[in-house]
């Protein structure tokens, strides 16, 4: 999954320089209580943004488990205080089959809840979640087909996701939250 939270550049401030005696330039203390104050905000802004992207992802590595190929990997960009932060991050999983349809299914549902595991998930999340969906769709299907049980899984659930998330892409606009089981 693929969480980006888009950065803006940083903002650079031209100073007005007053010339005085013997060709020198004296900044006024109002200009650079200005810059001070704006690469404050901005560093504020890094902070907040670093935080929510480590938090996105500490998510979607929580609920993944052990279907996680390695930690997290992120994007990040320096500040005007010369520190690295964290805009953008993603996490490898494991999303291949299973040994048997039940396996698949168990491994389906735990991508889908990997994927939808942070508070905000992103366009990218809710496809990997709708990947799982009908992952496990087909598991439940050659379970099925095979004789196994039917309480595997609700056929409703996968048909409820599909839906919802289908209206979603077509409908909603970017950042919607939605309710697959309401």
């Amino acid at each position: 999954m693929i969480s980006t939270i888009s950065s803006t550049p940083i903002p650079t401030t031209a100073y007005t320089a007053t010339p005085t005696r013997g060709n020198s330039v004296q900044h006024t203390a109002t200009e650079r209580d200005a810059a001070q104050t704006e690469t404050a905000a901005r560093i504020r802004e890094l902070r907040a943004t670093d935080r929510r992207v480590r938090a996105h992802e500490a998510a979607h590595l929580a609920a993944a488990g052990a279907l996680a190929r390695s930690g997290a990997n992120f994007t990040m960009v320096r500040g005007p205080d010369g520190r690295s932060y964290a805009v953008g991050g993603e996490v490898s999983l494991d999303v291949s089959p299973g040994r048997s349809p039940e396996e698949t299914l168990a491994k389906a549902q735990q991508i889908r809840a990997a994927a939808l595991a942070p508070a905000d998930p992103s366009t990218q999340d809710f496809a990997v979640a709708a990947q799982a969906a009908q992952m496990a769709q087909q598991a439940q299907q050659e379970a099925t087909a095979g004789g196994a049980s039917e309480t595997i899984t609700e056929r409703g659930t996968h048909e409820k996701i599909a839906s919802a998330l289908a209206d979603f892409e077509t409908r909603e606009p970017a950042g919607t939250r939605i309710d697959l089981f309401s």
